[in-house]
């Protein structure tokens, strides 16, 4: 990929993170990519889980070098990225390399430089990070202008997303985040699991949580796992398909950090009022 004529350019990037595991985020990231390419939009995913990476599992990928090759070994970064298709393209990580789940301030730099590197002359960036509160994770949540929790009706998964959006606000003074609820049973749970979950965001930690849209259970999902192809390929009128290409409309209007977005602003936390306080 030529890079040298795209230094300008700069994406909207998304991480799509969780609490905890398996609640359906790699296969959504895969397929959200999918539909942002076919709205026309350059995608990149970036394999953020980066000891247990499998997003090229899930798109059935060849890949010979990978994060750990560029982090470690001074890899170009150019000839680590895998075409998918016309408009979308994979930055694959490591996999059983417990090691990369903790990097240091030397890697975190090296990997910042990085990802903006690669990342220039596309639209969209999608990080699917690793489940959890991990280092890694945080980093790679911090590092987007807008990071994603998904999260299922489960109860634990709804403790845990909110310990997620809890060390975000605590420890990176993230007071904004999106959440997308995943393997419903009706709109109407939807509806009822994000605002459980904004309702104690709200009350406890000052952050306003905003509701990118809802996905439901559908068997199509497990289907195109196990074959490796994403669902929008195999079952592209299924329920599933149709939700995360209304998603990705919503997912498409996201600014850059710092940009106008299309919900209403929520009004100055307490910690920016102080923070404004003391520049002043």
């Amino acid at each position: 990929m030529n890079m040298d004529n795209k230094l300008l350019k700069r994406p909207v990037t998304v991480s799509m993170t969780s609490g905890k595991g398996g609640v359906g985020k790699t296969s959504l990231t895969v397929n959200l990519a999918v539909a942002l390419s076919r709205r026309g939009k350059r995608v990149l995913i970036v394999d953020g889980d980066l000891g247990l990476a499998n997003v090229d599992v899930l798109l059935r990928i060849q890949v010979d070098k990978n994060l750990r090759d560029v982090i470690e070994n001074g890899e170009d970064p150019s000839d680590t990225i895998v075409a998918v298709s016309r408009n979308l393209d994979v930055l694959p990580a490591s996999s059983g390399v417990p090691a990369m789940l903790n990097l240091g301030q030397r890697e975190q730099s090296l990997l910042e430089n990085l990802l903006r590197k690669v990342s220039s002359g596309y639209d969209m960036v999608l990080v699917d990070t690793a489940a959890g509160i991990g280092q890694s994770v945080l980093w790679l949540n911090n590092f987007a202008d807008h990071p994603v929790v998904v999260v299922t009706p489960d109860p634990t998964s709804m403790t845990d997303a909110y310990a997620l959006v809890k060390v975000m606000a605590r420890d990176y003074h993230r007071d904004e985040l999106h959440v997308v609820v995943n393997g419903l049973s009706s709109s109407r749970e939807g509806r009822e699991v994000f605002a459980t979950l904004q309702s104690v965001a709200e009350r406890f930690l000052q952050v306003r949580l905003h509701h990118l849209g809802s996905v439901p259970q559908d068997p199509e999902v497990a289907r195109a796992v196990r074959r490796q192809v994403p669902f929008l390929e195999t079952s592209p009128d299924s329920k599933a398909a149709r939700a995360v290409l209304e998603l990705s409309a919503a997912v498409e209007k996201l600014p850059p950090r710092g940009g106008q977005a299309d919900f209403q602003a929520a009004p100055p936390s307490p910690r920016e009022k102080s923070q404004s306080a003391r520049r002043a």
